[in-house]
């Protein structure tokens, strides 16, 4: 780990313990960000520091006013460091603000903790935070958060596990005794679905004649002598014997090319201190689960949780979860009974106002596969209560990242050219355009792609 990061946390630590304020810790609502926030929340609370929190969908001029202009320390996690300027012209002081954050700084007005200070690019907000809160004590436990933090902003995407310092936050967890690491399968619902409905909701790679084909993933069971349920239960990946795993897996490596066969093998990140068969299980259901509150706008249900809540505040996430997935079955389907229109460089669709402009780049995640893999996908949508401005989510895949493509440059200069805005990072982005200039927008990020891909 690199010794300038952890002396920076250091650092940063120690700004927030001499610090004689109350904190009002602002937070973004997706997974990285609650998870941020539950860190700071129980660091503060270890040590006995008084705070409140604040949670935003975007940190913009529509929003800036929620933050309290009193005497406390306001700590941004996972945002702020490319809104230094609003801060600044909404006159903020210095001494009342912090930043940890790991998207592109823009400006330098304020103290941040930001990992592109360090070249780093594979820590999430949260993995900061950890470090941070690691540095004020030895909160090893809370490796965990920022485990799911960082599954749940895709760093481990790109090569099925976490790499770089956030491999190092992974084996605190380790030694700590509360992260198993498995190299197995790497898809989502290993510790919650029955395993024919696993296999049959496989879709990046498609397998021919078990995808979407619920009768024929039992069959498949049923002829390598794998029972589907034990006793009264449904059997999920986990209950597998590794004998009975290496059936499935080679029958699966049969059906595919050895290319798309890996793309299903990885690291999954198991917590042995959650109830087995719940999402709470693995860092990627949580952190389905966590964004789930987030994009339906109740991320202080999904905080209660990282807080320890396993009532009241639990069941209201598994409701929300559970409508969660149908929606976003349902844009799945819409996208591709719709279809996408495709330009020189990219191809998309407007939702209109059919689904919540929180899950619209979800959709655009898991649609991918489906078109062309070959460009990045932009959908555009209403925004509920917004009639001048409209959001826009795009998302790419590696193999386009090696080749040029930068969707966090894309989305947030040619946003600004139009008066709106955007951020992210360059696999998922997204960002919000006024109405009315959506094929002009569509047609300029074309030619801003096109631009990475050739000068790359």
């Amino acid at each position: 780990m690199s010794k300038d990061i952890i002396s920076y946390s250091q650092d940063f630590a120690d700004k927030i313990l001499s610090s004689k304020r109350k904190f009002t810790l602002v937070s973004h609502i997706d997974a990285d960000g609650i998870t941020s926030m539950a860190i700071m929340a129980r660091t503060l609370r270890r040590i006995k520091i008084k705070f409140k929190g604040l949670f935003l969908r975007q940190l913009d001029d529509l929003t800036i006013n929620k933050i309290p202009k009193d005497n406390s320390l306001k700590l941004f996690l996972d945002m702020g460091s490319g809104q230094q300027e609003l801060l600044y012209n909404h006159q903020f002081d210095k001494k009342e603000i912090l930043i940890i954050d790991h998207h592109v700084p823009r400006s330098n007005y304020y103290d941040q903790f930001n990992s592109h200070m360090f070249n780093e690019h594979k820590i999430s907000a949260s993995g900061l935070c950890y470090l941070v809160s690691k540095s004020i004590s030895n909160n090893y436990d809370l490796s965990k958060l920022a485990v799911i933090g960082a599954v749940g902003d895709m760093m481990a995407n790109e090569t099925n596990r976490l790499e770089g310092i956030m491999r190092d936050i992974l084996n605190d967890g380790v030694k700590e005794g509360i992260i198993e690491v498995t190299n197995d399968l790497s898809i989502y619902g290993i510790s919650t679905r029955p395993i024919h409905i696993m296999l049959e909701y496989l879709d990046d790679p498609y397998v021919d004649g078990l995808t979407d084909n619920a009768v024929e993933c039992v069959n498949l069971l049923s002829n390598l002598q794998i029972p589907i349920r034990d006793q009264e239960d449904w059997r999920v990946w986990e209950d597998l014997t590794k004998d009975e795993k290496d059936r499935i897996k080679s029958a699966l490596s049969s059906r595919l090319s050895d290319e798309d066969f890996n793309k299903l093998l990885g690291e999954e990140y198991i917590f042995k201190d959650e109830k087995r068969k719940t999402p709470l299980r693995n860092a990627k259901e949580f952190s389905t689960l966590l964004n789930a509150c987030g994009r339906w706008v109740k991320p202080k249900i999904g905080l209660q949780v990282c807080l320890g809540d396993r009532d009241r505040y639990y069941e209201d996430a598994l409701i929300m979860l559970k409508n969660h997935k149908r929606v976003i079955r349902e844009l799945y389907n819409h996208i591709l009974e719709k279809g996408v229109v495709e330009l020189d460089a990219i191809q998309y669709i407007d939702v209109k106002d059919y689904f919540p402009d929180t899950i619209i780049g979800i959709g655009a995640g898991m649609v991918l596969s489906k078109v062309n893999r070959e460009k990045p996908i932009i959908i555009i949508g209403d925004i509920i209560g917004e009639k001048e401005i409209r959001k826009v989510s795009a998302r790419s895949n590696k193999e386009q990242i090696k080749n040029g493509v930068n969707l966090q440059k894309a989305i947030n200069i040619v946003a600004e050219s139009f008066g709106g805005g955007g951020g992210g990072h360059n696999i998922a982005a997204g960002g919000y355009i006024p109405k009315g200039r959506e094929k002009e927008f569509l047609l300029k990020i074309d030619e801003y792609i096109k631009g990475q891909i050739i000068s790359k």
